[in-house]
């Protein structure tokens, strides 16, 4: 696949996905958008891919969308980049393997959506998020927004516009980690191959149910886990994974 806006880089099972329009803060066009769709809709059926991360980098993940090109939209040719970023945000949203937000810095507006449709989120110092869309006059994004901090506070950071630091996106559960500046990529990427050390199978599921179960009553969702509990215990798999467990234990007490 030819790539103008990404990098690529695939490694120990883990696929690095790098935003690369530094130029222009990481900013979105409608071509950029289109290739971060068709690339994750791409490594959503690779098998020798696990675990994905996104990243802009040690500096800034993302601006957003690039005003240059919003400027010239009018509501009646709209439809075409409303659907090119609803379908970028989706394709990662429901990529099949669990995608992992390395945000080096700035996330803001489209580059905060962008962090959102990620399943885990680890941020630099750095790092700030924004959702300015009610400076634009545009509705911002509330889901998923809400299910990960809540819904007053999905409020208040969609209707205040303002910045949010790190700290504030740690309290809240949006971010899940915080590393040193410089240091993020280098800590995600040894997280992410750890992650994908495990069951590729595992790893998938666990995702799919996990999203499923938002949308399910307790019942339907530990009915869905009985099922699959079901499906995995005793496999090869779940065997050699045990038998791997038990030598390292019991090398340990030697």
């Amino acid at each position: 696949m030819d790539l103008q806006y990404l990098k690529l880089d695939v490694d120990k099972n883990v696929a690095t996905v790098t935003l690369n329009r530094l130029e222009k803060g990481n900013s979105m066009n409608p071509d950029m958008l289109r290739e971060i769709g068709d690339l994750f809709l791409h490594l959503s059926t690779r098998e020798d891919v696990s675990v994905v991360v996104l990243t802009g980098g040690e500096k800034i993940f993302s601006a957003g969308f690039d005003l240059d090109f919003v400027k010239e939209i009018t509501k009646d040719n709209n439809d075409a980049f409303v659907a090119n970023f609803w379908r970028t945000y989706r394709s990662i949203r429901f990529c099949a393997q669990p995608v992992i937000a390395a945000i080096g810095g700035p996330a803001m507006a489209g580059g905060f959506d962008l962090t959102q449709m990620c399943d885990i989120r680890y941020a630099s110092e750095r790092a700030k998020f924004g959702q300015r869309e009610v400076v634009l006059s545009i509705i911002p994004v509330l889901d998923p927004l809400w299910r990960i901090i809540g819904f007053g506070n999905a409020l208040d950071w969609a209707l205040s516009g303002r910045d949010i630091d790190v700290q504030e996106a740690f309290r809240l559960g949006f971010v899940h980690r915080i590393f040193p500046e410089g240091t993020v990529l280098k800590e995600v990427t040894g997280i992410a191959q750890r992650m994908a050390a495990f069951d590729r199978a595992t790893l998938i599921e666990t995702k799919r149910l996990s999203i499923e179960g938002l949308h399910t009553s307790l019942d339907s969702s530990m009915k869905a886990h009985e099922w699959l509990f079901k499906n995995f215990l005793g496999s090869d798999e779940n065997h050699r994974r045990i038998d791997s467990l038990l030598e390292a234990i019991r090398s340990k007490k030697k």
